[in-house]
């Protein structure tokens, strides 16, 4: 009996490297998320983390700040996937936390957008964070444990 691939299975998870672990820890830590944004400009989530305290401040001013910060840290996870053999499709999972950061100013910019009336940006993201094998509340629920 031979051994075949599936040619129907689909891409295989893309996991980001661990290149930001002192950003979680500071974070973790309370250190202020400007300054550690500042200090690690390509990690998304510090970038994450200040659109989803600008999203808190629930104000029309947060809200374009959080969509600014989520938009960068949505960039820069992109760029990090691409980096990562990630083309275009496939599961990104969130239970490996290096990815959590990208996952996280994912989910912000789809809250940001919606709240600017960005709906179409609002929904692509929505369906993004879907097709990358996780769900809003999975990615949600990563908020509470780095602030």
């Amino acid at each position: 009996m031979s051994t075949h691939d599936n040619l129907l299975q689909g891409p295989a998870p893309t996991l980001l490297p661990d290149e930001y672990p002192a950003v979680r820890e500071r974070l973790t830590s309370g250190d202020d998320p400007v300054a550690v944004a500042a200090s690690a400009p390509a990690s998304s989530l510090a970038w994450a983390v200040l659109a989803e305290g600008a999203l808190a401040a629930d104000s029309a001013a947060g809200n374009v700040e959080a969509y600014a910060y989520a938009r960068t840290g949505y960039h820069r996870g992109l760029d990090a996937l691409r980096r990562a053999g990630w083309r275009g499709q496939g599961p990104v999972p969130a239970s490996h936390e290096p990815n959590q950061g990208f996952l996280r100013a994912l989910l912000a910019l789809s809250q940001a957008a919606r709240l600017i009336g960005e709906e179409d940006e609002a929904e692509r993201c929505a369906k993004f964070l879907v097709d990358s094998g996780t769900s809003v509340d999975e990615v949600r629920a990563l908020a509470s444990t780095t602030k």
